[in-house]
């Protein structure tokens, strides 16, 4: 049996929360906000399975494995504490500073004997398993292009408006390059419903999880969808509170590369609530950590068999389309 902790019951943390206490195989959930009314309601309601840490420190409530779902740049001190004490932790923030300090905690995971995972979401998370899938089948990838619609709680809206502003991580020609945040618009075709949408340069750590999976190819870029008000008030407080759940989003991943001697482009995609598909990724891993041998840090996609991984998400409800918009599995 397993004992998890969850620090941070926003949008993903309280859909994760709920997919973690239907499992057989996970014996009880330390819980930790900083808001306590998050708390409050299952204080009140006495669930065996559930305990209420005090401390946001969970890392001493002899846990297993701790997922952090506090908003983005609050995730690598805890990572750090946690590891430290030979816990495997997941981290869903998708902050460039948050999933680069965890990456360079690959020694400390591996002489702790524990697993750190960076990125374990919709974009990054689910991105970079299908990047993964999509190359086992080239001979050769070039080039990798990731595009995403769309927020989950209020905490990742503030993300991403966070993220407009400031300059992008690319991989260009065996070096790192940084372009200005809301620049390069890109027309983007994501499934139904979402179809066409604007997008831009941000800064997005895909790059830094899919690079090391991917060490010959020659670019990676990641866009964020944005209209005109969004870019052009990205330097500013955010004009309007952000909803509870941002609804609906997408990714697309493009994969270039040689295939037989042939140029081939591969592009999938998903659509859904990213909170709900976020969750679904970091439960998912749970058993592929559990059952690892393997210590140390990277993305989610070097600790699950990518192929078997997206035809257990998508059992739990991710439909994963190809570009012409047709079902791929």
């Amino acid at each position: 049996m397993t004992k998890v902790g969850i620090s941070g019951l926003g949008a993903v943390g309280s859909q994760l929360l709920y997919r973690l206490q239907s499992r057989d195989d996970v014996d009880q959930v330390v819980l930790y906000d900083s808001e306590y009314e998050k708390l409050e309601k299952y204080i009140h309601q006495d669930i065996k399975k559930i305990q209420i840490s005090s401390s946001p420190k969970m890392e001493q409530s002899d846990i297993d494995i701790l997922f952090l779902c506090t908003p983005a740049g609050q995730h690598l001190e805890s990572a750090h504490r946690t590891v430290r004490q030979g816990i495997s932790v997941v981290s869903a923030s998708d902050r460039i500073s948050d999933v680069v300090g965890i990456l360079a905690l690959d020694e400390a995971a591996k002489e702790n004997q524990c697993i750190a995972v960076a990125g374990a979401g919709f974009s990054p998370g689910l991105t970079c398993v299908l990047s993964s899938y999509i190359g086992d089948g080239f001979d050769v990838v070039d080039e990798i292009h990731i595009a995403k619609d769309g927020t989950g709680g209020p905490a990742c809206a503030r993300q991403h408006h966070r993220a407009m502003k400031r300059p992008s991580l690319d991989w260009r020609d065996g070096k790192w390059v940084r372009r200005p945040g809301g620049s390069g618009r890109e027309l983007v075709w994501f499934p139904e419903p979402i179809g066409g949408a604007d997008c831009y340069r941000a800064a997005l750590p895909d790059a830094a999880l899919l690079q090391p999976l991917f060490p010959t190819v020659s670019r990676i870029t990641a866009r964020l969808s944005a209209t005109r008000q969004d870019r052009f008030t990205s330097w500013l407080p955010m004009l309007t509170p952000p909803h509870n759940d941002g609804g609906i989003g997408a990714v697309r991943v493009e994969v270039r590369g040689d295939i037989n001697g042939c140029r081939e482009t591969r592009v999938l995609g998903v659509t859904g609530p990213p909170s709900t598909i976020s969750a679904i990724i970091a439960e998912s891993c749970l058993e592929y950590m559990k059952s690892s041998s393997q210590y140390g840090s990277g993305g989610i996609a070097s600790v699950v068999p990518p192929k078997e991984f997206i035809e257990l998400v998508r059992q739990k409800g991710v439909k994963i389309l190809e570009f012409d918009g047709t079902p791929s599995f």
